[in-house]
């Protein structure tokens, strides 16, 4: 069904409660009739009170074939974005040894033996000085009982090249084989670590297999879960690459492509700014300059105030790692804000956070905080002061409560603050940063909406947002954007939904986690229709 109108029949809208479970009426909740019209929302109508447009518009009306989809008493909510996302690291990453069940080095060297013990060919390639050898993705070391090294993963894979990226994508462990290939080498446990990490993450990419059919295919999986847009946060040419995967027909997702600094110069000089269209179907958009300040906990590299525990005080990475020079972020920012290009920054750790809204202030430059996760409560309330956006990550704080618990002990009260930010008047977004997790926003809106998963007692339920708060922060520009209002003239990226996503409480969180979609729609247009 694509047609330039659309009427969604017997729709609900959240927060009166029921379900589709049983007579639609039995709710005491109204049905609504709401008419489409050239990617907008036309009218909002009591169902079975016709098409209400006059004039022009209804006349345009008639003159179209006008498609109807009958909801059946579903609700509808704003189209849902993704406002983190490594699109391709998320593409190939389910593609790759999955290592996210493991939770010792001893784990991983038996998953990876099994790989090389079920494809006999990856060892007779390297014998032969071909193949790509195997790269596996999700480990998190940080509560291992045992070590990584180097000469067990030798061991355990001989001269088949072998690299293992960490869950947090900051960190991999490679063997001697992958590292003689490529150039590298590490210490004796195997590990490389952020720049040097991600310089080889870059060559383990094969372009020829990524194809448009498989981001197509990868987007319109996100479109089965309510997404209609997603910021692109991949260290890529996004704004070359974006325009021709549309051209190509990956078209049921909005874009908003960032600029990493090594490529700044070059969209300063074609003149692109903030908020620019970049494709000829107006799904790409540009976005902000980002930057990456510090590390990850898991990995022991978010920048804190604070040393880890366990870590030799004389070590130069003992609070963790400054990832580039304040002096440096401060300059490439102003550049990017002199050119019309806004700036979205990494910060984990809290002195991370503290130097990256310094950098803020001293420029006046409004923009956004990516991930915000170790925060000083002093530093909360400078993110309203400053006019600054906090895009969080809730599935992060399900997946590092217990690292936080140990490396972070004492202060995880004011670990992923989500109520505490809120209070303060910060606008919040929520995002994955898949594939660190799953690119489905309703998973992280049940964490933000409980602080739990897989039945544990919430972590720090203080910090829980309300349902209709987690909602909002899931749609375009989050709670600060506006658009997660349903009237007329708005644009017609919408979500049909088989529960009240608002009606629960804390308590909903398995629910909102497994929420049913039934239809996404895209300016009108139907990307996933589960109900025809």
């Amino acid at each position: 069904m694509n047609a330039e109108a659309l009427i969604l029949r017997n729709v609900r809208f959240p927060g009166g409660g029921g379900s589709t479970t049983g007579p639609i009426t039995g709710s005491g909740q109204m049905l609504h009739d709401v008419q489409l019209l050239d990617g907008q929302i036309a009218s909002i109508t009591p169902a079975g009170q016709g098409a209400p447009l006059h004039g022009a518009d209804s006349l345009r009306t008639n003159s179209l074939r006008t498609d109807s989809l009958d909801a059946d008493g579903r609700f509808l909510v704003p189209g849902l974005w993704d406002h983190h996302v490594h699109f391709t690291q998320w593409v190939i990453a389910q593609r790759r040894l999955d290592l996210a069940a493991t939770t010792s080095a001893a784990d991983v060297l038996q998953l990876v033996r099994g790989a090389l013990a079920a494809d006999p060919s990856l060892s007779q390639a390297s014998a032969e000085g071909a193949g790509s050898g195997v790269v596996g993705y999700g480990f998190r070391d940080g509560l291992w009982p045992d070590l990584p090294s180097l000469s067990s993963l030798d061991e355990a894979t001989g001269s088949v090249p072998v690299g293992l990226i960490s869950g947090d994508l900051h960190c991999m462990w490679l063997n001697s084989a992958l590292q003689s290939r490529l150039g590298v080498s590490t210490d004796a446990s195997g590990l490389l670590r952020e720049a040097d990490s991600f310089a080889v993450m870059d060559q383990l990419q094969d372009p020829a297999a990524l194809t448009p059919e498989i981001y197509r295919q990868t987007a319109e999986a996100a479109a089965r879960r309510g997404v209609v847009g997603i910021v692109e946060f991949e260290n890529a040419d996004n704004i070359s690459q974006w325009p021709m995967r549309t051209a190509a027909g990956v078209d049921s997702l909005r874009v908003e492509v960032s600029v990493w600094p090594d490529r700044l110069q070059s969209a300063l000089l074609s003149g692109i700014s903030t908020g620019d269209v970049l494709d000829e179907q107006g799904l790409v958009t540009m976005g902000p300059l980002k930057v990456i300040s510090d590390g990850s906990l898991n990995t022991r590299t978010a920048w804190c105030w604070d040393p880890y525990p366990e870590v030799d005080l004389m070590h130069p990475h003992s609070c963790g790692m400054q990832t580039v020079p304040m002096d440096e972020l401060r300059e490439v920012m102003r550049q990017a804000r002199d050119g019309g290009i806004s700036a979205a920054i990494h910060a984990i750790g809290d002195r991370a956070n503290s130097a990256v809204l310094d950098a803020f202030e001293a420029l006046a430059m409004p923009g956004v905080i990516e991930h915000a996760q170790l925060l000083s409560w002093a530093d909360i309330p400078r993110f309203a002061r400053l006019g600054l956006t906090a895009s969080v990550q809730p599935e992060h704080a399900m997946d590092d409560r217990d690292v936080a618990d140990a490396y972070w002990a004492g202060r995880t009260d004011r670990a992923f603050p989500l109520d505490a930010l809120t209070r303060a008047g910060v606008p919040l977004r929520l995002g994955s940063d898949a594939p660190v997790s799953a690119l489905d926003p309703w998973v992280a809106i049940a964490a933000a909406v409980s602080r739990s998963r897989d039945g544990r007692d919430p972590w720090h339920p203080e910090q829980r947002l309300d349902p209709a708060t987690a909602l909002a922060a899931a749609t375009r520009g989050g709670t600060g954007g506006g658009s997660h209002k349903l009237s007329e003239g708005a644009v017609a990226d919408l979500v049909l939904v088989e529960t009240d996503p608002l009606a629960g409480t804390d308590s909903s969180a398995a629910g909102l986690r497994e929420m049913g979609v039934s239809a996404t729609l895209l300016g009108g247009r139907l990307t996933y229709d589960g109900i025809s």
